[in-house]
C-alpha cells in the first residue's frame, strides 16, 4: 500500500513522467541475434504481469546490423524506444541515456545478450515494492567461464564490498530495479555503471539482491575481458573518495599535508640544530633533499585541500544539490508549528 501511494505522488509531482510504471533500459552493442528475441520476451513477461511498461534500447555504435534491426523494430512497436549513438562510448553512457529518456517510476537494467531471463524482473519489482530503492540481481549459478569470469568477479566483489561497505554478491549482474528518485540526479562518468549500488548508497538508498537466473551466451561474443580491470580499480578509487570526503575533501588532503609538512619541518629543525649549534656540514646529507621535498609536498597537498574544498561547495551549490537525503518526514495530524 505504501509503495502504491509513494508511486502516485511521485507521478504528481512531475508532470513529465507518463503512466508508464516499468521503464526497462537495455544498452545494445552488437548483439543482433539477440535483439528481437529479447525485447518480445521482455514484453510477453510484462504484459502476463499486468504491469504497464516501455523498452529503451540504446544502440551503442554497433557495427553488426543493430541500430538498423532495432530502429526498424521501433517503428513497428508502440512500447519500444530506440536509442542509437553516433559513435561506441561504452555501457556507462548507454545507460545515462536510458536514465534520462525513462518515463518510469521504476527503472530496469539488463543486458541485451539474453544471459539475463526478463522472467526475474517481476520479481525485483516485488521485492523493491517491499520498501527497497534498489534490488540487484545476484547469477548464484552463474553461466560464464570459470577462470577469466567467474574467479576475477568473485575477488572484485569482495573488494568493491570492502572498499564501498555495500556488501552484495555479484556488483557485475546488469539485471537491478530501481526507484526512480534513487536515479534523478546520479551522473554517471567513465565505469561507473557497475557501482551504481554503492553510489545509491551514498545517497542513503535501502538496497538488496536477490538470486535471478543466469543462461549461457546463445549468440555472439562476450564484450568483457581481464582489460576492463584497470579502469574498475580506478573507479574504485573514485568511489571511495566519494564515499569517505566527498563533502569534506580537506579532511584526506590536509591530514596528509599536514603530516607530511610537519615531518619535514621537524628534519629541517633537526639539520638547522647541528648547523648552527654543532658546526656540523649539511649540504651532502639526503636527509636535507628529503626535509625540503615533505615541506614543499605538504604545503602543495593543504593548498589542493583548499581548491577541492571551494570545487566541492561550487559543485553542490551550482548545482543546487543538497549535502543530505530525507527518506521520510512523519508529523502528527494534529501536531502545530512551534516557532519563537
Amino acid at each position: 500500500m505504501m509503495s502504491e501511494t509513494l508511486r502516485l505522488l511521485t507521478q504528481q509531482d512531475n508532470q513529465n513522467y507518463s503512466e508508464t510504471y516499468l521503464s526497462v533500459i537495455v544498452p545494445i552493442y552488437n548483439e543482433l541475434e539477440s535483439l528481437p528475441l529479447l525485447v518480445q520476451a521482455i514484453a510477453d513477461v510484462l504484459t502476463e504481469n499486468q504491469l504497464s511498461y516501455e523498452i529503451i534500447c540504446v544502440d551503442d555504435g554497433s557495427q553488426d546490423g543493430s541500430a538498423e534491426l532495432l530502429q526498424d523494430l521501433a517503428n513497428s512497436r508502440h512500447d519500444l524506444v530506440a536509442i542509437i549513438f553516433r559513435r561506441n562510448y561504452g555501457q556507462t553512457p548507454a545507460m545515462a541515456a536510458g536514465f534520462q529518456y525513462a518515463k518510469g517510476n521504476i527503472i530496469i537494467t539488463l543486458d541485451g545478450d539474453l544471459q539475463n531471463d526478463p522472467a526475474d524482473i517481476p520479481k525485483l519489482v516485488a521485492k523493491l515494492e517491499e520498501g527497497y530503492d534498489l534490488v540487484s540481481g545476484w547469477r548464484k549459478n552463474r553461466q560464464d567461464a570459470r577462470l577469466t569470469r567467474l574467479l576475477p568477479s568473485k575477488i572484485a566483489n569482495w573488494i568493491i564490498g570492502r572498499v564501498t561497505g555495500v556488501k552484495l554478491h555479484d556488483y557485475g549482474c546488469s539485471l537491478k530495479a530501481y526507484r526512480r528518485e534513487v536515479l534523478s540526479d546520479m551522473n554517471l562518468y567513465g565505469e561507473l555503471h557497475r557501482f551504481l549500488p554503492a553510489l545509491a548508497y551514498i545517497e542513503g538508498a535501502k538496497i538488496t539482491e536477490i538470486p535471478v537466473r543466469h543462461h549461457a551466451r546463445r549468440y555472439g561474443n562476450s564484450k568483457y575481458g581481464l582489460g576492463r580491470t584497470f579502469r574498475v580499480l580506478m573507479d574504485l578509487l573514485t568511489i571511495f573518495f566519494l564515499k569517505k570526503f566527498l563533502t569534506r575533501p580537506m579532511h584526506i588532503f590536509g591530514l596528509g599535508g599536514l603530516i607530511l609538512l610537519i615531518t619535514g619541518l621537524l628534519m629541517g629543525s633537526y639539520l638547522t640544530f647541528i648547523k648552527l649549534i654543532l658546526g656540523l656540514s649539511i649540504g651532502h646529507r639526503p636527509l636535507l633533499i628529503l626535509a625540503v621535498l615533505l615541506i614543499l609536498t605538504g604545503i602543495q597537498l593543504l593548498i589542493s585541500g583548499l581548491l577541492a574544498e571551494l570545487i566541492m561547495r561550487t559543485y553542490h551549490e551550482s548545482q543546487k544539490r543538497p549535502i543530505y537525503r530525507i527518506r521520510q518526514i512523519v508529523q502528527s495530524s494534529n501536531s502545530t508549528d512551534i516557532t519563537g
